[in-house]
């Protein structure tokens, strides 16, 4: 008998193999810092109220809320990232659950949530619209859904689509992690089931580089995706030069005269039709 499940659960093996290549906790805390705590700012968290962070990575966005008081699980699918959230929560006196966790189908209850975030997490769950609707189920009627996404426009959308050509073809059904930017894209997938929803455009300011290749390179070693795609061409040394120069190109023509770059990502809110 043919396992149906089984090209699924090798989708969601290559997933937790790609994010914990690397170091995603050295982005998380040197490049991107702020973005979890403007998440959480933003979408209103606040003390005693029960909140999940889903594809929460390192915690990025659920320390911060812990420590602005509220009960949180941090759930992601990749138990490296939560081993390491749980020793920096540790380090900065934050209390909070951490659980391994299927974006696109989690282990919580109808309604559990008074509100659920992610913060450039659940946009690299394959199919959006399966991880929308449990963002919906878990919140509670009248909770709050908050997002950070990357937008295609912006710097890291058009880090994936520089990768895209070197990158092994995507599992069928897996749609573009950067159309989570689009507000349309968004709005679509969590549909009438909510109200008051709320978009801005943003930027987070990255000063880290002090040249191109030196993002370049600090990708190559930490962000996981980008290690994935190396290691997929490792064989090829000419795609792998043609790739260096891509990305270096990339990364100088986001680099503003004074050497800063700033990514940009869609800040989203709504609140859960009650």
């Amino acid at each position: 008998m043919i396992d149906s499940m089984e090209p699924d659960r090798a989708v969601k093996a290559r997933h937790r193999q790609v994010w914990a290549l690397g170091s995603y906790a050295a982005v998380a805390a040197e490049v991107i810092p702020e973005l979890g705590a403007t998440l959480v700012r933003e979408a209103g968290v606040g003390p005693g109220e029960r909140v999940l962070d889903v594809a929460a990575g390192t915690g990025n966005a659920a320390i911060p809320a812990a420590l602005a008081g509220a009960d949180v699980v941090a759930s992601d699918l990749t138990p490296e990232l939560l081993e390491i959230g749980r020793a920096l929560a540790a380090e900065r006196g934050a209390r909070l659950d951490w659980q391994e966790a299927d974006a696109e189908a989690l282990p919580y209850a109808d309604g559990e949530f008074d509100r659920v975030l992610s913060c450039v997490g659940v946009m690299f769950a394959p199919r959006h619209q399966a991880a929308a609707d449990e963002l919906v189920r878990v919140c509670r009627p009248g909770g709050t859904i908050g997002l950070a996404n990357w937008t295609p426009e912006g710097f890291v959308g058009q880090l994936f689509a520089t990768m895209k050509p070197y990158s092994p073809a995507p599992p069928p059904g897996a749609q573009p992690p950067p159309l989570w930017g689009r507000e349309e894209h968004v709005r679509a997938l969590l549909g009438d089931r909510v109200t008051d929803v709320v978009t801005h455009r943003r930027a987070v300011t990255v000063d880290r580089f002090a040249a191109p290749e030196e993002f370049r390179d600090y990708f190559k070693a930490h962000y996981g995706p980008t290690v994935a795609v190396y290691r997929a061409i490792a064989g090829e040394p000419e795609r792998v030069a043609a790739l260096d120069r891509d990305l270096a190109e990339l990364a100088r023509r986001h680099t503003a005269a004074d050497g800063v770059m700033r990514w940009e990502y869609l800040l989203l809110t709504a609140r859960r039709r009650g």
